[in-house]
């Protein structure tokens, strides 16, 4: 973890990256390796409710994930990370944790990133397109309705060049 004088870096891998909620110096596409972006938690409260939960992306393990780096300036920080906290950690599906980052300029930075618990009840573990397609179109929560966040994910992937065969299919089978 940096420590408190230095800039702040954040890993955004799914609504952070359309919708970061917070003041950033900079913007960057960035590789985190280790890591793969999934559908892979069940979401009470943002996009769904414990009754009928929806999906969201997850930092699940292995492979990588090509997302966006925030450059946060140091006086900021703590303001962001509590931010971070309040927003990614509502049910602590997610792990707070550090990553080495890979700038697209080529630069490695440390960042935070926000990775899925697979001992939370709430991860969402191999499920078949279907039912991920049934679960995305039931869910509705308090930041609004999840087709609408799994569309704008995608919008976004396909904005920065990134190809994501299966949220592609997810997309058009949500179409009416």
């Amino acid at each position: 973890m940096q420590g408190d004088t230095q800039d702040l870096w954040v890993f955004g891998y799914g609504s952070l990256m359309w919708r970061p909620g917070f003041d950033a110096e900079e913007r960057i596409l960035a590789t985190l390796h280790g890591y793969h972006r999934a559908l892979c938690v069940f979401s009470h409260v943002h996009r769904g409710t414990p009754d009928a939960p929806g999906l969201v992306m997850g930092l699940d393990r292995g492979g990588s994930c090509r997302g966006i780096a925030f450059r946060v300036r140091a006086e900021k920080r703590e303001e962001t990370l509590a931010y971070l906290r309040a927003r990614e950690q509502v049910t602590m599906v997610y792990l707070e944790t550090w990553h080495r980052l890979r700038l697209a300029d080529g630069r490695l930075v440390q960042g935070v990133a926000y990775t899925v618990d697979r001992a939370h009840r709430q991860y969402a573990r191999l499920l078949h397109e279907d039912e991920v397609v049934k679960l995305v179109r039931q869910g509705v929560g308090v930041s609004g309705a999840n087709p609408d966040y799994v569309r704008n994910t995608h919008l976004q992937l396909a904005e920065m060049g990134i190809t994501d065969p299966r949220l592609a299919r997810i997309v058009a089978a949500l179409e009416p």
